[in-house]
């Protein structure tokens, strides 16, 4: 009995102590000039750097940097050492884009890293992809055959996740052609009556979901799905089986051919799911929101495009913008389809354009949220408000710099608060 009383006192420690892990004992800040990180085309941006352990300034820190538009520096030093833990470098710019500074410190055989990316005159930027004149024939075309093969929606109870406010179900609907289908969360509010909606789309990769009950329990039908044609109540184990077998890079599947993208039925399946919302005698039939981050934020972009029924969307770092953009040497969208490739199929530039989020944006009607990070490596700044700048409609943005491809707590609260404002719901 004392044995068993020990271990359990072990590992009641260790839990304790692991679970308590936060952060690190040296920190690399890249600091800029300007409060807002924002400067004039020509202008120059000083940044300070401070390689600090635990808050002091580190003596003989040895680090290596990397300097210039973000994704092409044009500066790289290695093993330059900074004697007091602290370094200054000025960067500008003589076009709209976003210079970036990153650094990493070599400490006790660790590497520790931070960046700073300052804006010049983001405001003119514009994107390189071309818009096909056959854009809106062809995804009009696409969604009328799809159309074709009814919905035949499936609705399964899910009494374990279900609450006395909100009853939660897996559900699936037809996508592009029979027997393909689309599945995902549906969190119904209790209580009888009309409501809004909020469609949830996913970022990239393969998970299952939980479904927003908690945007549910505050009188809004809520539907979070998934896209790749699989119910999405397996173990996270079942879907990296899928990530490193048949999915892997799905991506990437058939980008030459315009026809047979993977994201093709993507697409498809986000705008039945909004047809499948609308089969919900609890909607009230007046507001449905979009949302999603990187991969669901282009989502989100194209189902407030193509679909009149949305009347609101939040787009986050939206991925899979600008595509071309790295044909000239510019910083292009996740996932960066041309990127420091030396030979480059003309097939594959043309069938981008179809499945490239600013061409989505150039055909918004309904009033947008964005909002990204200046220090986003996956979904650069540079596409992302390149991509806001394209968009004609009410549109609001909200910057948070220092993020990169993750959230601040105020920047969801944000997102939040926008949406169940324009859903007419309580925050």
């Amino acid at each position: 009995m004392k044995r068993i009383v020990s271990l359990l006192f072990v590992v009641m420690l260790f839990t304790g102590v692991s679970s308590q892990i936060r952060g690190n004992q040296i920190t690399v800040t890249v600091t800029p000039d300007h409060k807002d990180w924002n400067y004039r085309v020509g202008e120059k941006c000083k940044f300070v750097v401070n390689v600090l352990k635990s808050g002091t300034l580190l003596d003989n820190v040895e680090v290596d940097y990397e300097a210039g538009p973000e994704m092409y520096p044009d500066v790289k030093k290695k093993g330059e050492v900074l004697k007091n833990g602290t370094m200054t470098w000025s960067g500008t710019m003589k076009n709209p884009g976003f210079y970036r500074l990153k650094v990493t410190a070599h400490v006790d055989g660790r590497e520790y890293s931070g960046s700073c990316t300052a804006a010049f005159s983001p405001e003119m930027l514009k994107p390189t992809t071309v818009n096909p004149q056959d854009f809106d024939a062809f995804w009009q075309k696409t969604l009328e055959e799809a159309r074709w093969t009814s919905l035949q929606p499936t609705r399964e109870l899910l009494p374990e996740r279900s609450t006395e406010e909100v009853n939660v179900y897996q559900v699936s609907f037809q996508n592009i052609r029979w027997g393909s289908r689309t599945y995902g969360i549906l969190c119904v509010p209790t209580k009888p009556g009309k409501y809004p909606a909020l469609l949830r789309v996913p970022g990239a990769g393969i998970r299952p979901y939980e479904g927003d009950k908690w945007t549910a329990a505050k009188g809004c039908i809520t539907l979070e799905i998934g896209i790749h044609g699989i119910p999405v109540t397996m173990t996270q184990d079942y879907y990296d089986k899928l990530m490193q077998g048949a999915l892997n890079c799905y991506w990437q599947f058939n980008i030459n051919d315009r026809d047979n993208n993977y994201y093709k039925r993507v697409f498809v399946g986000a705008i039945r799911a909004i047809d499948y919302i609308a089969t919900l005698p609890e909607w009230n039939g007046e507001k449905l929101g979009v949302t999603g981050s990187s991969q669901g934020g282009m989502l989100s972009l194209v189902c407030a495009a193509l679909d009149k029924r949305v009347t609101c969307y939040g787009a986050v770092h939206a991925a899979m913008c600008d595509h071309t953009a790295s044909l000239q040497h510019v910083a292009c969208g996740w996932p960066h389809y041309f990127y420091g490739k030396q030979h480059v199929d003309q097939k594959e530039i043309e069938a981008s354009r179809y499945y490239d989020g600013v061409n989505f944006a150039r055909r918004i009607t309904c009033p947008g949220w964005f909002s990204f990070g200046y220090n986003d490596d996956v979904v650069p700044p540079t596409t992302a408000y390149a991509t806001y700048n394209t968009v004609t409609a009410p549109k609001e943005l909200h910057v948070y710099q220092q993020t990169a491809h993750f959230w601040f707590q105020e920047q969801w609260d944000e997102w939040c608060a926008w949406l169940y404002k324009e859903l007419g719901i309580e925050n």
